[in-house]
């Protein structure tokens, strides 16, 4: 049974895709903080693959008037999903997939040596594809403003992880849709610069808060009035870190396709499904207004609008269509939402579960990904029923390469 549940708070009503999907105790206290703001407008919409977060939940749309809350949007601002569908087929590839899972972690800088995080190879350590010195060239200006004038937001490699992937739940994939065609998907935001930015920027928030006396349910949920110099401050970076975002998937595609080009020369791009934000801020109309669009962990499902909505190690994926529900804000959940912590995954899963749970899909196999085994997700069969109004699914999606770092 699809549809919303309806919850009341403090303040603005919540409306919760989440029948048949459970809503953990904290993130509900979340949910009532930030409903009981006096600038959200209308209601809060949820996804049912919301989960705890910092400060606002993961898997919420937060439609705001002249304010922006900016640990909503987070510090892996602008993160997202690109995916493309390939000429090549199930049958086109070897029937031992590591030389190619091999390949794409050589030509995709990714996860972080044991140096503390301080050398991190998701940096170049060699000279950057052209793809992203040409992207490089067209940020440079955007992302020097803001640090003119913010010199602590700057990040110690500038924007040098452009074109990497990063850590956590960021991925590269190979998978075969119902048809047996190939698609690459993958999964990354602005790296260490948005984090830098994002940091800053809650900070700055938390400060003015004080200075002006403002008392709020959770200090993450400090924010910008509109019009205000952090405000506008704020936009200008966001903004950048949203372009970078997407440059950032926009080269590692390209490395990918380069990787896959060489073992198919005929190799050719038959669909891009879409190259889409879920952690992010935007400027829509909703219920008469003009409003700010916080989705955290949400992704935009317009009226005929495509997305992607992954699931986990092993576990499917979907691209889909939006329906445009207005309830929703024209959203749907970002993924099938974690079930627990990193921490418990790990102390409750075994490699032998981890194995298991990954039969069929050449990825890491190894005590380090434990973290992101299939059972530390929810079902995301449950997850894409309890949103069947928010979306249609236009194709399904099996794993059968997975990188991660």
């Amino acid at each position: 049974m699809s549809g919303f549940e309806a919850f009341e708070s403090d303040g603005v009503h919540i409306k919760a895709w989440t029948r048949g999907v459970p809503i953990e105790e904290s993130a509900m206290k979340q949910l009532r903080n930030v409903a009981s703001l006096p600038f959200i407008h209308k209601h809060l919409a949820v996804m049912p693959d919301v989960h705890w977060g910092m400060g606002a939940t993961v898997g919420s749309v937060i439609p705001t008037l002249g304010a922006i809350i900016p640990a909503a949007v987070g510090v892996d601002i602008g993160c997202g999903m690109m995916a493309a569908r390939l000429n090549i087929r199930a049958e086109h590839l070897p029937d031992n997939l590591f030389e190619i899972r091999s390949l794409i972690e050589a030509a995709v800088p990714h996860g972080r040596t044991d140096n503390g995080g301080r050398n991190d190879v998701g940096a170049w350590q060699s000279e950057p594809p052209e793809a992203a010195r040409t992207r490089w060239a067209a940020l440079e200006a955007g992302y020097q403003a803001v640090v003119d004038k913010h010199p602590k937001a700057a990040h110690p490699r500038g924007f040098g992880h452009l074109g990497t992937l990063g850590t956590g739940n960021h991925f590269i994939e190979l998978c075969l849709d119902e048809a047996g065609d190939v698609w690459v998907m993958l999964h990354s935001g602005s790296r260490g610069v948005g984090n830098r930015f994002g940091s800053y920027f809650i900070e700055r928030a938390k400060q003015d808060m004080r200075r002006w006396f403002i008392n709020l349910p959770d200090q993450d949920l400090a924010y910008f009035p509109e019009g205000s110099e952090g405000f506008t401050d704020y936009i200008r970076a966001v903004n950048w870190a949203q372009k970078y975002a997407r440059a950032n998937r926009e080269v590692m595609m390209e490395q990918v396709l380069g990787v896959l080009k060489a073992q198919f020369p005929t190799l050719a791009v038959t669909q891009e499904a879409v190259n889409c934000h879920h952690n992010y801020v935007t400027r829509e109309r909703h219920f008469g207004k003009d409003v700010f669009i916080t989705r955290k962990g949400a992704v935009s499902a317009k009226d005929g609008e495509l997305g992607i909505i992954p699931g986990s190690m092993g576990a499917k994926s979907f691209i889909v269509r939006g329906k445009g529900n207005p309830d929703s804000f024209c959203t749907c959940s970002h993924g099938a939402g974690r079930a627990m912590s990193r921490t418990e995954a790990k102390r409750r899963f075994t490699v032998e579960d981890h194995v298991a749970a990954t039969a069929g899909v050449e990825c890491r196999k190894d005590a380090e990904v434990i973290d992101e085994t299939p059972m530390a997700y929810k079902d995301i069969d449950a997850v894409m029923a309890a949103q069947a109004d928010l979306v249609d699914i236009v194709h399904t999606l099996r794993q059968v390469v997975c990188v991660k770092g």
